[in-house]
């Protein structure tokens, strides 16, 4: 049996995306994953880019700056995903990495050294080249399993959201005093929204929320499936967006999507859903019992099982990496 070649996989907190990109290259590589929690890991870092002949960074954080770095200085071949929040400045709202220029500068550093970028959206990559000048940056879509997530059962009049309820600029980005206000002026709608909060906020806010929003802490993703196939709404209320991975699994669920224009939710949704301008309540409120009487949920499922299917980004994933292999 051939042995498969080693690449080391970098990261600093673990996720369901992440996860999935772990598993799609464990299919073709031997995945050697680091994660990075800071300098203490650095002479592991450099180990595993001096055993392997490529590295994988989720995210253009410090740990791709180092595994940059040191594949620059030892002829090794880096790849960088850009995932959103790691290449946005957004100070009207306080989110983005980009917003501290010493971040920024690191973050520009880190995305020159590596010897490809590929960037979730095409929002994402516009972001990209507001920073550095290259003609290489590959836009890779997450991909979904749309058996897994699949609708099931008699869809309930349910809005559903997932976000955290963790500082004022996550609620910001999210768009959730927006919904929250939305909940308000439709009292004969229920809503659940589900995310890892911080519990002084979270407690607050269901102190202050209407009767009709249930808000919940972190679900299984069994769990959360099965709020995806209950709900017929899925909003996404969002200032900003890199991909949405929610709201496409919701929309494979057979959701259909309430969203604004904002970052890649028009490249997730397409002409499947409604859209609305983010913070204007009325809109908000219009589209959300427009989504409850429509019938394109089987039209949202569509959308992501012919854009966002799981083998594409099988295929391409290992692609880059095959190629990178091939050429060190």
């Amino acid at each position: 049996m051939e042995e498969k070649e080693k690449i080391l996989f970098i990261y600093r907190k673990p996720s369901s995306f992440i996860e999935k990109d772990m598993n799609i290259l464990r299919e073709r590589f031997d995945v050697v994953p680091l994660q990075f929690g800071g300098r203490r890991n650095l002479f592991r870092l450099l180990r595993g880019i001096l055993k392997t002949r490529v590295s994988v960074s989720w995210f253009a954080l410090p740990h791709a700056a180092y595994a940059t770095g040191f594949s620059r200085l030892f002829g090794r071949k880096s790849l960088v995903i850009a995932g959103g929040w790691d290449v946005v400045s957004m100070p009207e709202i306080g989110y983005g990495l980009m917003n501290n220029p010493k971040s920024q500068k690191k973050v520009i550093k880190t995305l020159n050294r590596a010897s490809m970028i590929i960037a979730v959206s095409n929002s994402t990559k516009e972001w990209v080249l507001k920073w550095v000048k290259r003609d290489d940056v590959k836009v890779l879509y997450h991909g979904f399993d749309s058996e897994r997530f699949s609708p099931c059962g008699e869809k309930e009049n349910l809005v559903l959201s997932v976000g955290n309820l963790v500082n004022d600029a996550t609620i910001k980005v999210k768009g959730l005093e927006s919904l929250k206000k939305a909940v308000q002026l439709l009292p004969e709608i229920k809503f659940v929204l589900i995310g890892n909060h911080d519990e002084k906020i979270a407690d607050t806010w269901r102190k202050n929320t209407p009767k009709n929003m249930e808000i919940l802490d972190f679900q299984p993703l069994e769990k959360l499936i099965e709020y995806y196939q209950r709900a017929k709404v899925y909003a996404q209320l969002s200032y900003q967006e890199s991909f949405g991975c929610a709201l496409a699994e919701a929309m494979l669920c057979g959701c259909v999507p309430v969203t604004t224009r904002r970052g890649a939710l028009p490249e997730v949704v397409g002409e499947a859903g409604f859209y609305v301008e983010y913070g204007d309540i009325q809109v908000i409120v219009e589209n959300i019992k427009k989504a409850l009487g429509s019938d394109k949920g089987g039209e949202a499922r569509n959308r992501i099982m012919s854009h966002f299917p799981l083998e594409n980004r099988k295929r391409d994933l290992i692609g880059i990496i095959d190629e990178f292999v091939k050429k060190t």
